[in-house]
């Protein structure tokens, strides 16, 4: 089997979570049997790309940078990439400001816009693909509200963008107001919001990620402040909660945080990051259930993990530790749910991991 090629994002400056010492955009690989990784390059080097989505063919990176000035209402931009299929090679195209704290971004599903989410100024930005990167936006849209925790939810926090698989609907998690926001993305590139769709979620959980199950009719929303993992249904235009579950054990009272989210591609687990706990939550879903059980945590090697990914063939799980400046790789059992340690590679927060296809042999 060759070797498995890897993205990796990181953060490059201090900011007020973290102290960024990385250098940009990493690449390098894993051998899946061994547990090796190979040598670790500079693809590109660009300010706190915590986040990275690739194009379906893999000749596109977008980069999110995190930054937020002291206002906390500007600073991020999302900067776009060439990309050589063949050897990996990034060529910087151009960047664009949007918004404060930009911390994920994705590519709709026609492949002709990016979408940023924006921590600090809860803001959602829509841009469209050009040949020289990204143009000007068309939506810049600011989220308005708040929930209970006096020191995370006084403001609105936009935390993700993801499309409903189904319908198509651009759903953005928002951390500070409680609840996911539903959009539709139109053809021009513009957002009009769509509140059936709107999910709430309880009081002072923390909505950060959320992941579809492969059925398209389940979700799970990722509570980043109740260490929860909301589920719900399609139900008409919109969806319904179904369970709360939490991501770590219910006798445990430290500070804990969840980050990433990812369901199996058999549908049969999902799988969290607790922050704090430092460890994977592995949740068990039986046949058509609608909840989520929490069958065990597996520790993270790590502090403070922040990224989880899921290999596209479900057979690695890759954690990345913020804190402890090493990305972790483990097998994962679909039969058990159970996972083993393969290999561990150290460099400076690697926060973001995407998966390019290998080179044609």
């Amino acid at each position: 089997m060759p070797d498995l090629p890897l993205i990796v994002g990181t953060y490059t400056t201090t900011l007020g979570h973290v102290h960024g010492h990385n250098d940009g955009i990493l690449g390098t690989t894993l051998d899946t049997t061994t547990g090796t990784f190979g040598p670790v390059t500079l693809l590109a080097r660009t300010r706190n790309p915590s986040y990275l989505a690739l194009s379906p063919d893999g000749s596109r990176l977008y980069a999110a940078d995190e930054s937020a000035d002291p206002g906390n209402r500007t600073g991020g931009t999302v900067s776009a990439f060439a990309r050589d299929p063949g050897t990996g090679a990034l060529t910087a195209l151009n960047s664009r400001p949007s918004g404060a704290g930009t911390c994920h971004l994705t590519i709709d599903p026609s492949g002709r816009f990016v979408l940023t989410a924006n921590y600090h100024s809860g803001s959602v930005c829509v841009f469209p693909v050009t040949e020289e990167g990204l143009g000007e936006p068309t939506a810049d849209v600011t989220h308005e509200g708040s929930s209970v925790d006096p020191r995370r939810q006084t403001a609105a926090h936009a935390h993700m963008v993801a499309f409903d698989p189904v319908t198509g609907l651009l759903l953005v998690p928002d951390l500070g107001m409680d609840a996911v926001v539903g959009y539709v993305l139109g053809d021009d590139g513009t957002l009009t919001e769509r509140p059936a769709a709107r999910i709430d979620i309880p009081a002072g959980h923390g909505p950060r990620h959320l992941a579809f199950h492969p059925d398209g009719e389940r979700l799970y929303v990722l509570c980043e402040l109740g260490s929860t993992v909301v589920a719900a249904r399609r139900d008409g235009e919109g969806y319904r909660r179904t369970a709360v579950v939490r991501t770590i054990p219910d006798d445990v009272t430290t500070l804990n945080q969840t980050a990433a989210i990812r369901v199996s591609p058999s549908g049969r687990w999902v799988l969290t990051s607790n922050r704090g706990h430092d460890s994977i939550a592995v949740l068990r879903v039986d046949g058509d259930s609608d909840e989520p059980v929490l069958v065990h945590t597996e520790p993270g090697r790590g502090n403070w993990p922040r990224e989880l990914a899921l290999s596209p063939d479900g057979r690695i799980v890759l954690l990345g530790n913020q804190d402890s400046d090493d990305l972790i790789a483990f097998t994962f059992d679909e039969d058990g749910g159970t996972l083993t340690h393969l290999g561990t590679l150290k460099t400076a927060n690697p926060v973001c991991v995407a998966f390019p296809s290998p080179p044609a042999t």
